[in-house]
């Protein structure tokens, strides 16, 4: 197999005791295929049930015993046929006995691969470990494990044993599940396995990991803390968002029957002359050209590698601040983590000292990162000591990213005591919001933490969504409802699928905007969309027939306010409905002005956004006033 191929053999409980939980079992046994389908596509798998009233694997035939396990799924590569296996799981009508459940798996594995794949090899059990184990024939069941231990080991295979664990276990059960926690205790001492307990579906689909990934270091280098002193660490990702794969082109051009057919698409670019269309132009001739103006200017790749910042690959402390200075909302992207080199004693006992100093005095470091030579960009970060409490585990470092000043974008919000009494909640009211809010508490002092991170999968990456989407209400002439009715689902598409607007479009405008609005990769795009919003709203007022574009500049003027409102920045929009209105006396077209004041549209007031310096009663008499000043 390929050095990232995956080996999984699923062995799943179907005893009596697991029937109510085996629906949730198969929705996720299911959808843990139906992922690797789409990350890990050549990973194979196979499926063991124990506890059936049936026997059928090849152990049994060959040596007897292993009776009530059935091999449902042979080991192979993924498919859709194993999807639609998982979803209709058959119930067992006996105990099960999951120590031979995994004799059963891992004497698929060994006649599979033998000695070759070590590593990429995993069982997965699945079981709440109530139906009692048989004792052996020799021996003990501490024996037992030991034997099965020693040869995953020799053949390079994990093991992760997943306990549902309800809150309510019948009283002739404990004994029972304490019994089976002892003997699934023993495996990690053993070999290399884990155990987890999981209460909730959420949790077991977590607990069980699509794909195994193997660490990486991303640098490995010194870490200066002063010309004179360097300690060499490695560099891994802690944690890292997962991603959906990228998508390729298919082409189903190729015959159906024809195997080898590789669908790949090939897209060929050719550049022409503008003064012969037929003369194609060679790479050699050609230069990239920037707009700058009305002109286009060339620059050579030699020219733009003569200026680029090329950062030499270091890691050098800036120096050490209070922990209460950095503030945890200011991390971004993925944590990493700092070792000493494990092949250096002095840098493990160096980082070690470092580690317990800071801790010690609640202190962490202020770091300059380039992980590699000629990177484009230099990260800043915040690193935190993580001490040990293993005497095994050397002690490290995570190391966050921190923003830089024009990463900040700081939202101020109007204080609720500036409201009117009608509006403010009385005592039942305000008892209601505080008790919502607790219930939204992941981690409750008297309750564990819900939605762990390391068994809460991404949500993002669920491949079935909803459908079902809210919709504005239509209003109006047709024409007017085609114009208007823009879904939020394309919205939400849009941006499920990383499409980014940069032009605001005469299709749907108000949607253009929001998401322009929305972007995060560089402050410009906000004043962007509204210098373009504006122009807009011109536009349609200026060609406006009798006042037949009034309706649609209304609503890009309101969408515009909104939008001012929520990125503070009252001043553009006060400043552009002074202009408008202006330009709509001057230019024999205050029947515009009638038709904002008749729709209550008003300036931005200090209510809405600290940073406006207009009142509210100004706000409120801006348009009466102008209406009433004669002509």
């Amino acid at each position: 197999m390929a050095r990232n191929k995956e080996a999984l053999v699923l062995l799943l409980d179907v005893g009596p005791s697991m029937h109510h939980l085996l629906p949730e079992v198969e929705k996720i046994c299911s959808m843990i295929v139906q992922k690797k389908l789409v990350y890990s596509k050549y990973d194979e798998v196979g499926v063991v049930l124990f506890g059936t009233e049936e026997t059928e694997n090849e152990l049994t035939m060959e040596v007897g015993g292993y009776e009530h396990v059935v091999v449902l799924q042979n080991i192979k590569v993924v498919d859709g046929d194993l999807v639609e296996t998982l979803k209709k799981i058959p119930r067992g009508t006996l105990p099960g006995d999951f120590l031979d459940a995994i004799v059963v798996g891992m004497d698929m594995l060994i006649k599979k691969y033998s000695s070759t794949n070590k590593g990429k090899k995993r069982l997965c059990l699945i079981t709440n470990g109530l139906s009692p184990i048989k004792d052996p024939y020799e021996g003990s069941k501490e024996d037992q494990v030991n034997a099965i231990a020693q040869q995953m080991t020799s053949h390079g295979m994990k093991l992760e044993s997943v306990v549902v664990r309800e809150s309510v276990v019948l009283d002739e059960n404990v004994s029972v599940m304490e019994e089976n926690d002892r003997i699934l205790n023993l495996f990690p001492k053993r070999t290399c396995a884990k155990m987890v307990f999981v209460e909730s579906s959420t949790s077991l689909l977590g607990a069980l990991k699509t794909r195994s990934i193997s660490p990486v270091t991303i640098f490995r280098g010194d870490l200066e803390i002063s010309p004179k002193l360097k300690i060499k660490v490695w560099v891994y990702k802690k944690t890292s968002e997962e991603k959906f794969p990228t998508l390729k082109k298919y082409s189903d051009k190729a015959p159906s029957t024809d195997k080898f057919a590789s669908h790949e698409v090939k897209v060929d670019f050719e550049y022409k002359s503008v003064e012969d269309a037929n003369k194609v132009v060679p790479p050699e001739q050609r230069i990239k050209g920037y707009q700058y103006g009305p002109q286009v200017v060339p620059i050579s790749a030699d020219e733009w590698d003569a200026v680029k910042f090329k950062p030499e690959k270091s890691v050098k402390v800036l120096g050490f601040t209070d922990s209460s200075n950095i503030m945890r909302h200011h991390y971004m992207k993925d944590v990493n983590i700092f070792i000493a080199d494990p092949g250096d004693q002095n840098a493990i006992l160096a980082v070690s000292a470092l580690a317990r100093a800071m801790k010690e005095m609640h202190k962490v470091a202020i770091l300059r990162c380039v992980w590699r030579q000629g990177q484009g960009n230099v990260v800043v970060g915040a690193l935190t000591p993580n001490v040990s409490d293993n005497d095994h585990v050397p002690d490290s470092f995570y190391f966050n990213v921190l923003p830089f000043a024009e990463d900040v974008r700081e939202f101020q919000f109007p204080s609720f005591s500036n409201l009117p009494a009608s509006l403010l909640p009385d005592e039942e009211q305000q008892e209601a919001a505080d008790n919502f809010v607790k219930m939204l508490d992941l981690a409750p002092s008297d309750k564990e933490e819900m939605l762990q991170p390391d068994f809460t999968p991404n949500p993002v990456l669920e491949l079935k969504k909803s459908m079902k989407r809210m919709r504005e209400k239509p209003s109006g002439s047709d024409e007017e409802d085609n114009y208007r009715r823009i879904t939020s689902k394309n919205k939400v598409d849009l941006i499920e699928n990383g499409v980014k607007v940069e032009k605001i479009g005469d299709l749907t405008p108000v949607q253009d905007f929001e998401l322009m609005m929305s972007r995060r990769d560089n402050p410009e795009w906000i004043n962007r969309a509204i210098t373009e919003m504006k122009n807009k709203i011109h536009d349609l007022i200026e060609d406006s027939i009798e006042g037949d574009n009034y309706p649609k500049a209304l609503d890009l003027l309101v969408a515009l306010r909104k939008g001012c409102i929520l990125e503070q920045e009252p001043k553009q929009f006060n400043d552009f409905l002074h202009q408008l209105c202006k330009f709509c006396l001057e230019h024999d077209l205050r029947s515009f002005c009638d038709f904002l004041a008749s729709k209550g549209i008003t300036l931005i007031s200090k209510t809405e956004a600290v940073d406006s310096d207009v009142t509210e009663e100004e706000a409120r008499n801006y348009l009466v006033k102008r209406e009433a000043k004669p002509e």
